[in-house]
């Protein structure tokens, strides 16, 4: 079983910039897949971005060249650094973490672009 912790949502202009946080409650070295997902007011969650164990990315198409997922396996966090923020982007992020089968979600961070 592992927790997750998000931080660093918050209300940013259009063109601007953000930094979540992921923190686990164990190693992220024993997590297969991290990722973010976002959901907007009204939709359905969607991917953003994931990591593997192996440190392969991936991204959803709208976000590419403007967002990156790290992790610092030092301290069993994830980060999605997200820049030149569109109106678009807005919604609450959630990290989800698959390991050994099970799906885990935390509680998830907002963030609110405004143009």
């Amino acid at each position: 079983q592992v927790q997750l912790v998000e931080s660093g949502g918050g209300l940013v202009q259009a063109g601007g910039s953000l930094r979540l946080s992921c923190a686990a409650s164990k190693s992220i070295l024993s997590i297969n897949d991290i990722a973010w997902y976002c959901q907007a007011p009204g939709k359905q969650r969607e991917l953003v971005a994931g990591i593997t164990i192996g440190g392969r990315t991936n991204y959803a198409d709208s976000v590419k060249g403007r967002f990156t997922i790290s992790s610092d396996s030092g301290k069993n966090t994830v980060y999605l650094q997200m820049n030149s923020l569109k109106p678009e982007d807005k919604g609450v992020y959630y990290c989800y973490a698959y390991m050994r089968g099970i799906g885990y979600w935390g509680q998830g961070t907002q963030v609110t672009v405004s143009s």
